[in-house]
This record gives C-alpha cells, structure tokens and sequence, in this order.
C-alpha cells in the first residue's frame, strides 16, 4: 500500500478524519453557507476550483473524490460549473440537488442568486448521473421552467451552450470527506465553425472569473498521456498565479505513459519540473474498461492504491514523495489547504462584507430620490422647493455669486451710459482756438464720475459751441421780447441726448433678461433634471420661459413709459435745477470772459479762492453796502454777444443733471420691480396651473414625471438585491 501524510480511514478521509476538529467543519460549513447566498460574486470566499482540458481525466477525479458518477458524453460533458458540498456524516449518504441562477437568460447579472431545489433528496448513488444531466438541462435552458427537465426527455434544442449558472450537489454520508469545490467546464482545444471558437473565449472567461480571485485554489488536472506543453489549463492557472501560491497540479492517467517516460512525469511529483508551493500529485482512475466492467468506488481505490504499490517506477519513489500518489493523500491535502484558507480568510471575509454594506448604501444615496406613492404630492413638493430657492435668489443672499451682485455691474453700466450722453457745451467760438474745460469742481460733490462733461477731449467732433446755440436760439425766435428765445431750443439739445437713452435702457433690461434666465435655467437643472427621467425639466423651463419673457416685456413697457415722461422735459425739483443751472452759468461765463480768446481758457485769479481771495472780494462788497453772492461774481464781467446763448447752455446742463439722474434710478427699480420681482409673483400658480395638476389628469402625469430612468431602476434594484445578499451574508457571520 502507498504510505501517506493522512492515510484513509473507513470512518472518514480528509476534514472527517477523528484528529480534526469540529470548528474546521464547522468553517466550512459557514463558508458554503456564504456561497449559498450569492455573496461570492461580490466577496472573495475561498473555494476549489478544478479546471482542466477536454478528456484530462477531470471528471473521473471528481467521481473519485465525491463518490458519484458524474454524466458523461462524447466531447464536452460538463457545461456549467458544478459545485459538490461534500459533508461528513453518520447518517445514511444523501445527496440533494439544486440550481443556482446568477445570471438571466442574456448573460446580464441577476440581483440577487436564485437558488432553486431540483427534486427530492438522493438515496440511490445510481440515480445521481440522470439527474446531474437533467439539472444541467435546466441550466442550459433558463427560461424553461426547471421541473420540465425533471421527469421525461425534453426534446428541445439548448437555449445556449455554456451558461455561468450552477449546480450545487450537497452530498453527506459516513463515507464522504469534509470538502467543497467545483468543477468548471474542461477548457476546449480545437473546434470548426464560429459558434464553437466563440464557445471557447466562453468557456476560457468563465474559467478566468474563478481563479482570477485570490481566495480560489486552482486544481489543474493534466493527462500524462498527452504532451504537458500542449495541455492549456497549466498555462492558464500560471497567468493568474504565476508562483504556484495557490495552484495545486494533479497528474492523470498514469497507466497511459509510454514505456520509458514515466521519468519525465515523476519529475512533477518531485516539485523539479513546473515547482508549485503545494506540489503535484498523481491520481489513477478507473479505465473505460473498469467502468463498464462496473467497479465500485471502494474496488477503484484499492486499484489505484496496487497500481502505485506495484509499479516500478511509482513504487520506488521516496516515501516523501509517495504521500503525493492517490485520491486519498490529494484529498487530504485539499482539506487542509481549504481549511487552512478559510481560518485564514474568514475574519477578512467578514470586514470586507462591512465594507461592501456601507459603499453599497452610500451609493444608493447618491441615486436620486426614490419616486413615492403619491406622485402628485411629490412633484407639489419638488415645485415649492425650486420655488423657494428661486425666490431666496430675487430676495438677494449674502453671496458674490448671487442673483443680486450679478445684476449690479448692469446697474453701473447703465448708468454710466446715461451719464455719457451729457451735452459738452462749450461757451466758445467753433472758428476760435481750441480750449479746454476746467472740471465742475462742484459736481464732485455728488459723487459724479466725470465731472468734465468729456472737454478733455482732444476732439471736438462732440462739442456744442456757444455761437451755434446762438445761431439756433436767433433762428427760433418768433415775437418773443429781445432778450428771450422760445423755450423749443432748449428741447431741442434735450431732445439731442433724450434720443440716446433708450438703448442703455434696452440693453440693461436685456442683460437682466439673461441673467435670470441662465440663473433660472441652472436652477431647473438642480432640481428637476435628476427627478424620475428628467421629463418634468422641460415643460418646467418652457413654462419659466413665458414667464419670464412676460416680465421682460412689463419691464421694456415701464421703460418706453418713463422714456414718455423724460420726452417731456419736465421737473418739479425747482430748487435743485435752480442751484444747477446758477452753478452752470457761472461756470460758462467765467471761462468765456477769464482769457484773451487765442489763450486757454482759466479761471481768473480775483474768481478763484486761492489764499481766501474770493473770500476778501465778497466781504469788501458787502462793507460797501453791495452784498454780493459768488454766482452773482459774473455780472461784472463785460458782457458781449454771446451772452444770450449761455443761459440756454446752463438751462439745458442743469436740466440733463436733474434727468440722468433721475432716469438712472427709475429704469433700475422699474426693471428689478416687474422684472427681477416679478419672476417671483404668483409662480407656483403659473408652474402648477401650466402643469395641470390640478387637473383631471394629474396623477397619470405626475407618474409619468416622477417614473425613473430605467437604468437607474435598474440599478436601485440591483443595489438592494446586493445589500440584501451581503447583510445575509452578515448575518451568516453571527449565526
């Protein structure tokens, strides 16, 4: 008999051995439960995987280690991965069968594993091969009610070749050793035709996504009676663990070498070809012969162990070496790695189910807002919030970025315009030299921004000169008194910059228009773009859109009213057009009468205040009994011809500084008022009456509204499927 590191015991080989204790078992055991919930596809879980090519002895070492006779068939036998829960046991050996879906018919992942039971428990050893082949039908054929595959011959064609799902054989009795595995579909070596190179990449992929993991032992059958190069499941098994840490190598057919190259094959057992950390080991399974002749599992092992017992070249290895020869020592060596593995794993097992709970709420989180049963109240709700941080906006918040400190800059541009429209009166010559303007010093006072009326200006393209507005004011005389002009000259260079008023006005109103639309717009996006498939966000904005451009067109009104007001050139601010217009006029008369007509234009000494001077004038006065105010200090210059031009000159500047700024604070609050404010007035009336819903049809659309994108509810449920599998996994943990 060949001696071994865990020689078989009639009451139990491997985990079932006495000197191995109950809590390995009962590792295990929590293990398989775990795969029964599905969470392996989410977590790592230790496991065996047997792979190997077509006709390399995999499924006879299956029989052998399970004790059941698994279907078989020319070419391909097995088409779905097939797991063997195998569990020690005093009770009679049963065996009970069942199918795991993890994957739909189109290859899309299910959200949560079906397992389904397929017929009763097993008794009868004999019974387990129609079964297995019968469940395996059921697999390849999931859109097929399961329990037509149970009784009878189903005729009808495979609904695919391979398939991802499962069959689970739970097998225990007083002869069964205490291991899990599963055998994945032999890996295919050559085929004609497209459907068969593709079922290849199939089978080659559904081998990757198990031993790709680094919880799974890779068992690799190789046939010693094919070239080891040519055998693809080594190669495979070596690309995802390429130091042999977790591949266990099992030589099959070892009657099958040719005479005199058993060497080359003893040369695997030794670790000295292809080293793996767990070694190779060499299994003999019945021959086609054998099987039909009808051996027993028992009458298989003792063969086995004659064979290696008897011949030469197996019998005369070392008898380190000889606890790598038969079923028995690779299953015992499969227990304990497993084991081994699974004490290792399981406290990690466990963290790592914590973890994916918590990132899988935390991206249901982050999915939008489930739909209610209510879908009206919903879309009510959602209305209101978008409309309170829509009027939170109009209201103005304390933010640089808000509504309000957006709009202002417009607000100083229009009034800027405005103020650019000022007639530069000139109270010179057109023909004479050019001269320039000292500033309205006292226009400083008013915080104004340009005080020069733009006389610094080289050009004088847009100069009034004083002896045009004579020549108008002489024109326009009628029967008026010498002295007088109608008052139509001074409309006229009103009516000069009036005219430029009205596109300022326009432009702020437009630029306020875009403004709250791209605010508008931003805001209907935030709120209402996530919400079902977003088909609430566009009758919303189409409605904001009227509204808003109803607003917009109240404003321009407003703006073409006061424009109507300014055309009449019209105060009732006498005191502050009068201050104006004497400050203006003295201003214009000085600078007429300071200088020779060909010098620059400057201020005469006795007329400015430098060192108290205008001051000292005024008092003399006043002690001759002459009291005298500054703006009266030009009525003892010469007067000449121009003179009566000057007055309309000071009429119309005072007039133009009692309208603009009165112009640049009306158009602003018109617009905030009717446009700004006005998007905010009565708007849930305006959304909610739009929407209808209201209506006789309200919920119908509020459902339609609030129905999610497809994908997302798709994936919402996907989600809770998979925290539904993992907190049962959890709960595996504190059973």
């Amino acid at each position: 008999m060949v001696s071994s590191e865990l020689p078989p015991d009639p009451n139990g080989i491997g985990l079932s051995a006495p000197e191995h204790t109950g809590r390995q078992r009962e590792l295990l055991d929590q293990v398989n439960q775990l795969h029964s919930t599905g969470v392996h596809v989410d977590i790592d879980l230790p496991q065996i995987c047997v792979i190997g090519s077509q006709s390399s002895g995999k499924s006879s070492l299956i029989e052998s280690i399970s004790g059941i006779t698994l279907p078989r068939d020319t070419g391909t036998c097995t088409r779905c991965p097939i797991e063997c829960r195998l569990a020690h046991s005093a009770a009679a050996w049963t065996c009970k069968i069942s199918l795991q879906f993890i994957w739909d018919a189109s290859g899309q992942f299910l959200p949560q594993a079906r397992n389904e039971p397929f017929g009763n428990p097993i008794t009868d050893k004999s019974l387990v091969e129609d079964r297995i082949r019968r469940a395996q039908r059921a697999i390849l054929n999931p859109a097929t009610p399961s329990h037509r595959f149970l009784t009878g011959n189903e005729t009808i064609k495979n609904e695919c070749d391979f398939s991802k799902n499962r069959v689970l054989l739970q097998i225990s009795g007083p002869d069964v050793a205490d291991l899990s595995f599963c055998d994945l579909p032999g890996l295919i070596a050559s085929v004609s035709g497209q459907s068969a190179v593709d079922n290849i990449d199939l089978v080659q992929d559904l081998v990757r996504s198990y031993i790709e993991r680094p919880s799974c032992v890779i068992l690799v059958t190789v046939a010693c009676e094919t070239d080891f190069e040519n055998q693809g499941a080594h190669r495979l098994a070596k690309e995802y663990d390429p130091e042999g840490e977790r591949t266990i190598g099992v030589l099959t057919k070892p009657d099958r070498i040719p005479p005199g190259e058993e060497e080359r094959w003893i040369r695997f057992i030794k670790n000295m070809q292809e080293p793996l950390k767990h070694n190779w080991f060499c299994v003999k399974q019945p021959s086609s012969q054998e099987l039909k002749e009808g051996v027993t599992w028992t009458g298989a092992r003792e063969r086995e162990n004659r064979f290696f017992s008897t011949q030469r070249s197996w019998s005369e290895l070392d008898a380190i070496y000889k606890r790598y020869l038969g079923t028995a020592n690779l299953v015992g060596r499969l227990s304990l790695i497993l084991s081994d593995l699974i004490e290792t794993r399981l406290p990690h097992i466990q963290a790592e189910v914590d973890s994916a709970i918590s990132s899988v709420e935390d991206e249901l989180d982050r999915l939008p807002k489930e739909p209610s049963q209510d879908p009206v109240h919903e879309v009510m709700g959602l209305l209101q919030r978008f409309i309170g941080d829509l009027q939170e906006e109009i209201r103005g918040r304390p933010d640089p970025n808000g509504l309000i400190q957006t709009i202002r800059p417009h607000h100083d541009d229009f009034r800027q315009s405005i103020r650019g429209t000022v007639p530069c009166f000139l109270p010179f010559e057109e023909k004479g030299v050019p001269r320039k303007m000292e500033p309205f010093i006292f226009l400083h006072e008013e915080d104004d921004d340009d005080s020069s009326d733009g006389t610094d200006d080289t050009s004088t393209s847009n100069f009034i000169y004083v002896d045009e507005v004579l020549k108008r004011s002489l024109g326009a005389r009628a029967r008026e008194l010498p002295g007088h002009t109608p008052f139509s000259v001074q409309k006229h260079y009103i009516d000069q910059f009036l005219a430029h008023w009205p596109a300022p006005a326009i432009k702020l109103c437009r630029l306020v228009y875009d403004t709250l639309n791209e605010r508008v717009n931003r805001l209907v996006k935030e709120h209402f773009s996530t919400f079902g498939q977003g088909a609430l966000e566009h009758p919303v904005r189409l409605l904001l859109q009227d509204h808003l451009r109803a607003c917009r067109d109240r404003g321009k009104a407003q703006i073409e009213w006061l424009l109507s007001l300014e055309k009449l050139a019209f105060t009732s601010n006498s005191s502050k057009f009068a201050f104006y217009q004497a400050k203006f006029l003295v201003h214009y008369r000085t600078a007429r009468h300071a200088h020779p007509s060909n010098l620059p234009i400057q201020f005469p000494e006795y007329l400015s205040n430098k060192g108290g001077v205008l001051a000292d004038v005024l008092s003399g006065l006043s002690k001759m009994g002459m009291p005298v105010r500054e703006e009266d200090l030009s009525k003892l210059l010469h007067i000449d011809q121009m003179d009566l031009a000057l007055p309309i000159m000071a009429d119309v500047r005072a007039y133009f500084q009692v309208a603009y700024q009165r112009f640049a604070d009306s158009v602003p609050m018109a617009v905030d008022v009717e446009l700004v404010q006005g998007l905010g007035r009565d708007l849930f009336q305006t959304l909610s009456s739009g929407l209808g819903i209201y209506g006789p049809s309200a919920q119908d659309k509020c459902r339609e509204w609030a129905k999610e994108h497809p994908d997302i509810d798709t994936r919402r449920a996907q989600l809770k499927k998979k925290l539904e599998r993992l907190q049962d996994a959890r709960l595996k943990f504190a059973a």
